[in-house]
């Protein structure tokens, strides 16, 4: 297998998950839940700790890989740690340690069944996400794309609620469909133009050379940016969203794993990839070829943002607010400018610290409180305050303001389109910023400004330790990322064409 210094923290990243699930089931059912806990946690920090450890390689210029023996030529199938997939690979690990903490204090609050089965399918969904941070080419990418969805699978349908069935139905529908359907078949038609599969490392001071450069153009270009685009389903773009908000019906903590640690963040980091990799920034620059996926992104940054102002139902309105915060993502993609494609690389860490704090918080509200609607959460920040403190302060970097981390994420997206010449792309990110103020700061108005309804003075306080810990350290770390920005923009400068 050819293994060596810098590829062994990738095989110990792949493979300490999945030790983490069979402890998970071993001690969950034979020992205790205490040690179950105390395992996945530990196996987490093992995971992070394994990752941490391929920043300076990469920092360097190193591309630590991975090739698997006995593939077919131009497969080339394994794996290889680039700028872009070393950020994802951060935000799955660390946010999983901190999630897991989460999720013991909500399971236990809330009394949830089958936790072994839950923590078990958590590590699975991990190991996934490692696998497409570090994939190597389009196959090894696709093969843990459908081991992300399936291993996710049982824990959109934990409640085992009629409700819960018919959300995983939806869940599993869309996005293999949409993955066999369009994704396979734009990898395959990707084998009969390119040479290999393979992402192709970044030349200094220059972005990396899509392996589809000069190799198709005109509409049978725009077509098969489409298929990959909407084959990666867990990007959510309109109209193939449904199964996000659907979704919502599973636990707190399953919400947290679709919107911020490893679903929807592995679906965007897969499309701002085979952007960068497939198509090449110089090439989608090129005779307006990601013209008709910018109108598709912008289109779902807008209608979710205006879906999300009128829906009641926290976590309903939480994950419309997802599905616009993606397609930045998407559009800075799209853009095809490295000032651009830089933004869309910073939001995938900004989202997912400001998007795990809001998903924590409805948690711990419906754990305390037993509230599911916005309109049901007057006066409650006054009984939890450190609660929705930390809401308050992702909002405040889902939105954009400094000295938040999304600042920094939405200054790059903005500054992008203009770049470009889209005037009307960087209005759609501000009127985006603008509706985000309008379905969040709400619900802080309503937490600090209105008084409890009367009966309701007691029994409400602050959520458990083991669920206030993780809130307030994201919510914290959306406001520390904004003064280390500057570390992740170097990490990041090399798979953007731009200098450190």
């Amino acid at each position: 297998m050819g293994l060596d210094a810098q590829a062994t923290p990738i095989v110990w990243a792949l493979l300490l998950p999945l030790m983490g699930a069979m402890g998970v089931q071993v001690l969950g059912r034979l020992v205790s839940d205490n040690a179950r806990d105390t395992w996945t946690v530990a196996v987490g920090l093992a995971t992070f700790s394994q990752v941490i450890r391929l920043i300076g390689p990469v920092m360097d210029g190193a591309h630590p890989g991975l090739r698997l023996p006995g593939t077919m030529s131009g497969l080339g199938l394994g794996f290889e740690v680039e700028p872009i997939g070393l950020v994802f690979a951060l935000v799955a690990s660390g946010l999983w340690v901190l999630t897991s903490l989460y999720g013991f204090g909500y399971m236990r609050s809330h009394h949830e069944e089958n936790q072994t089965r839950f923590f078990t399918c958590f590590a699975l969904a991990i190991s996934a996400a490692i696998g497409i941070a570090f994939a190597g080419d389009l196959v090894t990418l696709f093969l843990f794309y459908e081991m992300l969805t399936f291993s996710t699978f049982p824990l959109v349908t934990h409640a085992g609620t009629e409700a819960a069935v018919r959300a995983g139905r939806l869940y599993l529908g869309i996005l293999v469909s949409t993955s066999v359907l369009f994704l396979l078949l734009a990898i395959l038609w990707t084998s009969t133009l390119a040479d290999s599969l393979r992402f192709l490392p970044a030349v200094e001071g220059a972005a990396p050379p899509g392996i589809l450069e000069g190799r198709i153009d005109g509409h049978a270009a725009v077509l098969l940016l489409m298929l990959f685009a909407y084959g990666v389903g867990k990007a959510a773009l309109m109209p193939f969203h449904r199964w996000l908000p659907a979704a919502m019906v599973a636990p707190t903590p399953v919400s947290a794993l679709l919107h911020a640690v490893a679903v929807v963040k592995a679906g965007v980091f897969s499309v701002l990839k085979i952007l960068v990799y497939v198509f090449g920034i110089d090439m989608l620059s090129k005779d307006g070829l990601s013209d008709v996926l910018m109108g598709v992104a912008a289109i779902t940054i807008l209608a979710a943002s205006i879906r999300a102002l009128s829906l009641d139902n926290f976590k309903a309105r939480l994950a419309y607010s997802t599905i616009s915060q993606l397609s930045y993502i998407v559009l800075g993609a799209a853009l095809a400018t490295s000032v651009a494609a830089m933004g869309a690389g910073l939001h995938i860490l900004m989202h997912a610290l400001g998007k795990i704090t809001l998903f924590f918080v409805a948690g711990a509200v419906y754990v305390v409180a037993h509230k599911t609607e916005v309109s049901q959460l007057d006066g409650l920040g006054r009984r939890m305050p450190f609660t929705f403190g930390a809401f308050c302060l992702a909002s405040f970097s889902i939105i954009g303001l400094p000295p938040l981390g999304g600042a920094w994420s939405k200054w790059f997206l903005v500054t992008g389109a203009f770049e470009a010449g889209h005037f009307w792309m960087g209005v759609v990110f501000m009127v985006s910023s603008l509706l985000s103020i309008g379905y969040l700061m709400p619900i802080v108005v309503r937490a600090f400004f209105r008084p409890l309804p009367e009966g309701e003075e007691e029994g409400i306080k602050e959520a458990p330790l083991l669920m206030l810990l993780p809130i307030c350290t994201t919510a914290l770390g959306c406001l520390v990322i904004f003064f280390y920005t500057d570390a992740v923009y170097r990490l990041l400068a090399p798979a953007m064409g731009m200098a450190k």
